[in-house]
């Protein structure tokens, strides 16, 4: 078996709209096409061997054991593999069970699909998955612990943190949307200019001066002091000589730790010897130059979290530890202490496993103890400095016991500090009296406190940290979203894009948008290329300088990676033609239309998603949407239309020379299309078809009048920089070049159409095909080329994807010959060459219509050619 491809899909994508994170993984099984399950003899026994918990997979039997009821009626391989994959993430921690399995079209070749939750592990987990396989059929042993361990590990290596996770998901609940801004902690909430972020537990309201003194403990520890805060006594050193004048100022016991220290890293407490003080010393010095020595205070370590300067809660932590029983070792101990199921690998469960390591043994030696000591029964031994709970510390919340004058005393701090979100550390006998009254103090005060601790303690109520910080940064139900129109189709999305982007930036939007030739902020080109998958969307959302978002979403990117968008508010799909066909699993025009209704299937039920009426497949997408639904037509008497706006609907369509909306039974008229210049005073119906969805998105919007729109239409020019590649002339002295990107046969009949109104006496195509389309597709470009233009020139695209220039030709050539044999064809395989060839040997008026490969690259060369012309 061999894996020909891995696709993480990341967002809305073919297989489902509401499952967004998928691994795909495109399987060849070879040999094992012949060879089923229930072929192989001892298979299920030894699957099930290996994965007993797999019972539990239903599969479509819709029981337990349904998988397995699978594997002895006979079941492929692919289908094998999905199952192992998700049960592999499932005894890693990561829960996850969606999973599809679909031939490609070709023979003994599978796409199968499985979600997960970390997609490095997803990916992980998919190759794992063909190599149990493979070990299961061959009867041969398999390390199952080891993909288990590693797949461990890769979770906590790329996962959220319980703190910033906690976050996001608080924030998920909400509807807010969230894109991850790098591979550790750093996440933006909302889209463009209501975004917010945060890394780990900082925001991007906590002040950076606030982060700075806390960072800074005698900083810290100075402003607190002079607040009247208790805090225990003790100074900063920098060299032995001055460790002795502190360890003889305050006597022991005592703590060392870095000035500038966090997650009690270089901390040691509770020093009762002039040994342990130089050891802490260099092991302070490790984190900085400046280390703080102070008082040890007595008592127990409680940590306090303030959010938004108001108390939230309050736990009380212990360091890892083992109490002795008389019997048995401290290793014992230790190994018993983790066999309490709430304790795992890392973040995956409430309590993180003891492990032993530098600081356990130095701790033993203190107390001259081994892990191979005895300790007496009922004895606490400490394993760890701190008590963090990743390193296998327990939290117990005590909120509810915290004495007002306590709460006050912290929220105090946490102005006094100036931080939004504070974790202050207090060691005292107990929080139910004052602080000021039992002896205790503020040790520290923390930014980007952990929040696990309070959410998953080991005991108590757990607190939903993460409500007040979002409700910090989202007040009165903000959901940080910005208006999202989605474009899709066959052909036609680049203008209707265009078109909808210059209505709202008309009725003053800030916009960003993307397209097949960039992504434009605000009418600056940021990115050039075609810019029509999901990292064009995102660099939109992710700008704070975008109110408005209107995304070209192609094909491709939705195949290879999804949509980068949970939810839009408005949807278009222009229409359905065959283009790409044959490639990545997409054979027929049903499933071509199924990729592009992923885009209005993310449309939020109060949205809507416009469907070109015209086109049956785009129709027939309105059963399947769980939005409103709006229409357009070319034509006001279509059925559809009709019985659609008899209930109500609402409409766009070109009646009578106009532009007009249907609402219900009534008409509001917006234009004449010979107002509106992409039309060509009427003459070119498919820019009429393009405007008509974007004139319906944007009166969706209440803010959009009826003058913005018709106001934008007016003022959208075709030219070279308003539309690049759409219907651009260039008007030499005695002929003229006609520019477009018409590159599949619906798409080159729209412009021969529209080509076929205007008045020249002769009309000459440069035509090419696209390698990478069926042999049939590029044929036809030939049939209506020859069908529509007195000569033809054929040149060959830059990228041939595949085939070789001479196949390409020859297809074209054949296409020509069954509409007109006798045709003179001519061949100039180089588009710059061709057009140097036109520039020296035009006939005079004649039109020349150009097939665009790399838009920019054939408008810079024509208007080379037409600058050359101006100085001859």
């Amino acid at each position: 078996m061999k894996i020909e491809e891995i696709k993480i899909l990341r967002g809305p994508n073919y297989w489902s709209v509401r499952r967004t994170k998928l691994i795909q993984m495109k399987l060849n099984l070879e040999e094992m096409e012949q060879r089923p399950t229930n072929s192989i003899p001892g298979f299920r026994e030894r699957l099930q061997a290996m994965f007993p918990t797999m019972y539990e997979h239903r599969c479509s039997e819709g029981v337990p054991g349904g998988f397995f009821q699978r594997v002895d009626e006979g079941t492929w391989m692919g289908h094998v593999i999905e199952h192992i994959a998700l049960e592999l993430q499932t005894l890693a921690g990561m829960d996850t069970g969606f999973g599809r399995t679909r031939g490609t079209g070709e023979e003994g070749e599978y796409y199968v699909c499985f979600s997960y939750m970390e997609e490095d592990a997803g990916v992980y987990a998919g190759r794992a998955a063909v190599r149990i396989t493979q070990a299961l059929t061959d009867a041969v042993e398999y390390n199952l612990e080891e993909d288990i361990m590693n797949l461990r590990e890769i979770r906590e290596d790329t996962r959220l943190g319980p703190s910033t996770g906690c976050i996001v998901d608080e924030a998920a609940k909400r509807g807010i949307p969230f894109i991850r801004l790098n591979k550790h902690s750093l996440v933006q909430l909302g889209y463009g200019v209501h975004q917010k972020r945060i890394r780990a537990t900082i925001a991007s309201t906590t002040g950076n001066i606030a982060v700075d003194i806390a960072c800074d403990k005698e900083e810290t520890k100075n402003l607190l002091e002079a607040a009247e805060i208790p805090v225990p006594s003790g100074t900063v050193i920098r060299t032995e000589e001055n460790l002795k004048d502190a360890v003889e100022k305050y006597g022991y016991p005592l703590v060392i730790k870095p000035i500038d220290g966090n997650h009690g890293k270089g901390n040691t407490t509770n020093i009762t010897t002039w040994e342990q003080a130089v050891t802490a010393f260099e092991a302070a010095k490790l984190y900085g130059r400046n280390v703080i020595i102070e008082k040890f205070i007595t008592g127990f370590d409680f940590r306090i979290l303030v959010i938004n300067y108001k108390f939230i809660c309050a736990a009380l932590r212990t360091p890892a530890s083992v109490v002795g029983d008389g019997k048995n070792t401290i290793q014992y101990l230790i190994d018993e202490v983790n066999k309490d199921p709430r304790r795992g690998y890392g973040h995956e469960k409430v309590l993180t496993q003891i492990t032993v390591d530098g600081s356990t043994m130095k701790m033993l030696e203190e107390q001259q103890y081994t892990l191979e000591t005895v300790p007496p029964k009922g004895e606490l031994v400490l394993l760890k400095t701190t008590a963090n709970l990743s390193t296998g510390g327990t939290s117990n919340d005590v909120t509810d016991e915290v004495h007002p004058e306590n709460i006050f005393m912290c929220e105090r701090i946490a102005k006094i500090i100036g931080l939004d979100i504070c974790g202050i550390d207090i060691m005292a006998s107990d929080l139910r009296t004052p602080v000021t009254e039992n002896g205790g103090a503020i040790l520290e005060v923390n930014a980007a406190p952990g929040f696990r601790m309070h959410i998953d303690p080991s005991e108590g109520l757990p607190r939903n940290v993460a409500e007040p910080v979002v409700d910090m940064l989202f007040p009165k139900g903000s959901a940080g979203r910005i208006p999202i129109i989605a474009i899709t189709g066959t052909n036609g999305k680049t203008t209707t894009t265009r078109i909808t982007a210059h209505i709202a930036k008309t009725a003053g939007k800030k916009v960003g948008y993307t397209t097949s030739d960039g992504v434009y902020i605000q009418n600056q080109l940021m990115m050039k290329g075609d810019c029509t998958g999901p990292i064009s969307s995102q660099f939109v959302l992710k700008d704070p300088t975008v109110d408005f978002a209107v995304l070209e979403c192609a094909r491709g990117g939705i195949l290879k990676n999804g949509l980068a968008f949970q939810n839009c508010e408005v949807a278009i799909v222009t229409n359905v033609a065959a283009d790409h066909m044959g490639l990545g699993g997409i054979n027929t025009l049903d499933q071509m239309a199924k990729v592009k209704a992923v885009v209005p299937e993310t449309v939020f039920p109060h949205g809507y998603a416009v469907l070109n009426a015209d086109d049956a497949l785009v129709y027939e997408m309105r059963k399947d949407l769980r939005c409103n639904v709006a229409l357009f037509s070319m034509d006001e008497k279509n059925p559809r239309i009709k019985k659609h706006c008899e209930k109500g609907g609402l409409a766009t369509v070109y009646e009578n020379g106009f532009i007009s909306i249907l609402k219900g039974t009534w008409k509001i008229r917006v234009i004449n299309v010979k107002e509106v210049p992409i039309t060509f005073e009427g003459k070119a119906l498919h820019n009429i078809a393009n405007c008509l969805p974007a004139v319906m998105a944007s009166y969706l919007y209440r803010d959009i009048t009826i003058e913005d729109i018709r106001s934008a239409l007016m003022s959208f020019v075709p030219s070279s920089t308003q539309t690049p590649g759409r219907l651009n002339f260039f008007n030499f002295k005695n002929f003229t070049i006609l520019a477009d990107f018409a590159h599949n046969p619906a798409g080159l009949q729209l412009l021969c159409e529209f080509v076929n109104k205007l008045d020249y006496p002769k009309k000459i195509g440069l035509i090419s095909g696209t390698g990478d389309r069926r042999d049939e597709d590029i044929r036809e470009l030939g049939v209506i080329s020859a069908k529509n233009f007195d000569d033809i020139i054929i040149r060959c695209d830059k990228n041939l994807r595949g085939r070789s220039a001479e196949e390409i030709i020859d297809l074209l050539k054949q296409g020509i010959a069954l509409e007109k044999p006798s045709l003179q064809v001519k061949v100039i395989a180089d588009e710059g060459e061709a057009l140097e060839y036109i520039y020296a040997n035009h006939e005079p008026g004649a039109l020349y219509t150009i097939m665009c490969d790399v838009v920019t690259g054939a408008l810079k060369k024509i208007k080379e050619l037409k600058s050359r012309e101006s100085n001859e």
